[in-house]
């Protein structure tokens, strides 16, 4: 039954001559009312992607505590990711903690289809910004991008499907023996065989930039950048793609949460048992999660590797799994929008924030503390934090705020009260 315009978005206790919003003008109302109920609840993400969009026409107006455009695309980055592990971990419960392999697998897909490593061969397809002679492979980094989700969703594969009949701690143990595999390997796959295949510790630079080639970049009287790296804006346009590919990104993950497999996901996060005994094949739907988590890592770090112009393994070390985990768990296991706000926020730590805190305690305050140095450890102290006043966390997911404020409370067999 419908409820009367009146008493709509009302609590239980509700009566009918109140309104919950009678502070809005009466013909704001009206009109607000009037509106579909998907188009209200897109109201408010729309008019943050809005603002987002412009903000590099009026970051340098604010104030030295809001981040720089660059240290946003770094935080956006961090946040694809985020929301990529979120699948695994928020959607199907598997504990992942090696997810920096395929985050390394990615960016070294960018340097080895669009860098100069290959040398005994000059292929170009698509590349723009660097002269048609020049050695090595050559591939538009637009196409990269999906080859690298690509080649990492088929690792995800490999690696899931010998690992993900494990549960719980095994499991957790497994993934972490592949998330220090693979960092290792491009620390020393300088000689496979006589081949240098990642050029070690030294890492694979310069990356080719992303752009829009001559004929577009022509066509639009430069409005549109030939090559990213030779544009004046190119931390701009950095940005507006990383804003593009982090929106694509959530789009797909809600999709995903919404659809037959995402249920399933939920189901066996739940209880695994169960869902066997209700025909959810495990070991298809687990590895399938695994894969689509592992493909947004991966384009997220070949992304990453041509923003920076190069692959270097002292970017990929355990504690970037660690770091990842924290921010699904302080925005809220399962939870898309709390998983985003989670990474801007140890994104924006880890990158300027702690600096800028220590920066403003020595001056302001005369403290001398450098936050820097113990950034791991604040991270820990806010997940802490976080588990022990609000264990749900910031944006929880609905279903599990419930499990956890309600419990699941069974009737018993047998003692049944007199």
């Amino acid at each position: 039954m419908k409820l009367p315009t009146r008493m709509r978005g009302k609590g239980p206790d509700a009566h009918p001559g109140e309104d919950t919003r009678g502070w809005l003008p009466p013909q704001v109302r009206a009109a607000w009312e009037r509106l579909p109920e998907p188009v209200r609840r897109l109201v408010l993400p729309l008019a943050l992607v809005v603002l987002a969009f412009f903000y590099p026409k009026y970051a340098e107006s604010l104030p030295g505590a809001f981040p720089g455009v660059g240290t946003l695309v770094i935080m956006i980055v961090f946040t694809m990711m985020a929301v990529g592990l979120n699948i695994v971990v928020g959607y199907a419960g598997l504990l992942d903690l090696g997810y920096v392999a395929f985050y390394a697998a990615g960016a070294y897909t960018a340097a080895w289809f669009a860098s100069l490593q290959f040398e005994q061969v000059t292929f170009h397809f698509g590349s723009v910004g660097i002269s048609q002679e020049a050695v090595g492979i050559h591939i538009s980094i637009w196409l990269i991008l999906l080859i690298a989700g690509a080649f990492t969703a088929i690792a995800g594969i490999l690696i899931g499907l010998p690992t993900l009949r494990l549960r719980g701690d095994y499991l957790a143990i497994v993934t972490l023996g592949f998330g220090e595999i693979i960092p290792q390997f491009v620390r020393n796959g300088d000689n496979v065989f006589g081949f240098d295949l990642t050029h070690g510790t030294f890492g694979i630079s310069p990356i080719d930039s992303p752009g829009f080639g001559k004929t577009l970049s022509d066509a639009t009287n430069e409005l549109l950048p030939l090559s990213y790296q030779q544009s004046f804006d190119r931390a701009r346009w950095f940005f507006w793609t990383a804003l593009v590919l982090v929106l694509v990104t959530v789009f797909c993950s809600v999709r995903l949460r919404d659809s037959r497999l995402g249920r399933a996901w939920i189901a066996i996060r739940e209880d695994e048992t169960a869902a066997a005994a209700m025909g959810i094949p495990l070991m298809r739907t687990k590895t399938w999660a695994y894969a689509l988590g592992a493909f947004f890592g991966g384009v997220a770090g070949a992304f990453y590797a041509s923003f920076k112009a190069g692959a270097f393994p002292a970017d990929f070390y355990f504690n970037i799994s660690v770091f990842l985990l924290c921010m699904v768990i302080l925005g809220g296991l399962g939870s898309v929008w709390g998983v985003i706000l989670g990474g801007m926020v140890l994104g924006y730590l880890n990158v300027e924030g702690l600096a800028t805190i220590g920066t403003k305690l020595q001056q302001d305050a005369g403290i001398d503390f450098d936050p820097t140095k113990y950034q791991f450890g604040i991270y820990g102290l806010i997940i802490v934090l976080v588990m022990l006043f609000r264990p749900t966390g910031l944006i929880p997911e609905r279903r599990h705020k419930r499990e956890l404020e309600e419990g699941v409370q069974d009737d018993t067999l047998y003692g049944t009260s007199q």
